[in-house]
């Protein structure tokens, strides 16, 4: 079966656990450039939504799912099953520890939640992340945007580019449609040098 972008929110098996939205979902992975051999992490995975539609467009390669609440990495588990996917490994630990589980080589990272330890992070994914490869940053907060664009600009080797998206989706309201919104995301795509 082919996977297009963008399951519905309302297919996934949802939780206290935040979880990604179709939009956001769709320009992240389409930030990732993810192949279907690629190797994939994802930091703060949260319900699984994006490691789950990164493992449908990597059906040859693999996700590692990086998620420290147990409620969250149990979601992940049952969203793989559900979408029937295999080649999903759910990691439960705090990144930067657990991180040390990734393979040594990975074409692409997400990053989401990063309990403030956004720096340690990107540092491990670094020194694991391909030349040529990706990592992709959703940042919800102006300070977690403020330091990952900080990290971006003193490292050198990569190209990044930013948008700030702001999703609104129409309801029903009696007879009317009315503007819902979606919190705004900043989402960053770094990329590599392929050197």
């Amino acid at each position: 079966m082919n996977h297009f972008l963008g399951i519905e929110d309302g297919e996934f098996i949802r939780g206290k656990a935040p979880m990604t939205k179709k939009e956001i979902r769709i320009l992240t992975l389409a930030g990732a450039k993810i192949g279907k051999a690629d190797i994939v992490c994802d930091i703060g995975a949260g319900t699984g939504s994006l490691s789950v539609e990164a493992a449908l467009l990597a059906k040859e390669g693999h996700v590692y799912a990086v998620e420290r609440k147990e409620e969250a990495a149990a979601l992940i588990r049952q969203n793989a099953a559900k979408f029937g996917v295999e080649n999903l490994t759910v990691i439960e630990s705090e990144a930067p520890a657990g991180m040390e589980q990734l393979p040594a080589r990975l074409d692409t990272a997400i990053v989401g939640g990063t309990g403030s330890r956004l720096e340690e992070i990107l540092d491990a994914l670094d020194a694991r992340l391909k030349p040529g490869g990706s990592i992709v940053i959703n940042c919800i907060t102006v300070q977690t945007l403020a330091a990952a664009l900080a990290y971006m600009r003193k490292k050198s080797g990569y190209l990044y580019d930013t948008v700030q998206v702001q999703v609104n989706r129409l309801k029903k309201v009696g007879p009317y449609d009315m503007a819902e919104a979606i919190n705004p995301v900043y989402i960053i795509s770094c990329h590599k040098a392929n050197v």
